[in-house]
């Protein structure tokens, strides 16, 4: 830290070292006192006194001391005060200094998002000088859930509703596509239709919703009536719908010529899905992260607009 390292924090009256809150972070981020302490360039033991301090200046548990280790509901509100602290920090450092900032951006945003048009966003980052990116990878519909935490400091979300401190900006809707392979579904034709009970389904992970709702508006329950294959990574999701390991839902970007060269076929009476996006960010003035949202809101250009 620089201009704030002897400065005092306010929080509901209580005053807190930035140092201390810095602490915090680094523990938050790195998963444990050990790994903190190496990245801080200070001894575990000084983590851990920082730690305490806070804990005891606050009158309550901070972290959960788990591998990784977890903030609580209050420690979550200091971690993100400490995120804006640093920033706040690097940024002045570098107006007084003239040197290119070393703020570190925490970004949350969805693997699909991550494998199309984000991918512009990290193009532009790469010409910068100075702030670097820290991604975190989390289902749209839950990215908020890390902005109420203090994990990040925007985020690519599916809620519409602005985090208590953020501001939330439209960015466009992705359209999924249920596909599968000719033969897979040659091999499990009912008609007209598809046996949707029978026909393997893939599936990004737990919180991963998208097929469920097509198998529902089929009369199928969801994943657990279903042979189901869980691929949690984007780029081997589509590979695996391409090899016919099971039919998915895909984002137009992802299917290339798929459909046109008949390597991949829309499953019937299977409309596509939509998925509005939002971008959330800390409602603070910072000249990093405005940039950011720049670049962000213009990568979002190639979505579908907002209805």
């Amino acid at each position: 830290m620089f201009l704030l390292r002897d400065q005092i924090c306010l929080w509901w009256g209580v005053r807190f070292p930035p140092d201390h809150l810095e602490a915090l972070v680094a523990v938050v981020d790195e998963g444990t006192f050990a790994a903190a302490a190496t990245a801080l360039g200070i001894t575990q033991s000084a983590v851990s006194q920082r730690i305490k301090a806070l804990e005891s200046r606050a009158g309550q548990v901070l972290l959960v001391r788990s591998a990784p280790a977890q903030p609580t509901r209050a420690g979550a509100e200091l971690v993100r005060i400490g995120r804006q602290l640093l920033l706040l920090d690097e940024e002045a450092a570098a107006a007084v200094t003239g040197a290119a900032s070393a703020a570190v951006l925490t970004v949350e945003v969805n693997a699909d998002s991550l494998a199309t048009w984000f991918a512009d966003v990290l193009a532009a980052v790469a010409a910068w000088r100075g702030p670097t990116l820290r991604l975190e990878v989390a289902d749209q519909a839950t990215s908020a859930d890390m902005l109420r935490a203090g994990s990040v400091m925007a985020a690519v979300t599916a809620d519409p509703v602005a985090v208590q401190g953020c501001s939330v900006t439209p960015l466009g809707t992705m359209r999924y596509v249920p596909v599968a392979t000719p033969d897979l579904l040659a091999d499990h034709r009912a008609g007209r239709s598809a046996r949707w009970s029978q026909m393997p389904v893939l599936r990004f992970d737990d919180v991963d919703d998208l097929q469920a709702q097509v198998l529902r508006a089929h009369g199928v329950p969801g994943h657990h009536a279903v042979p189901t294959h869980h691929v949690p990574s984007s780029e081997a999701f589509a590979h695996a719908v391409r090899a016919g390991l099971g039919w998915g839902v895909l984002p137009e970007a992802q299917l290339g010529t798929a459909l046109d060269d008949g390597s991949l076929v829309r499953l019937p009476g299977a409309g596509p899905v939509d998925v509005s996006l939002f971008w959330q960010r800390w409602r603070i003035r910072s000249t990093p992260l405005d940039r950011l949202t720049d670049l962000v809101t213009d990568a979002a250009r190639v979505l579908r607009r907002p209805r």
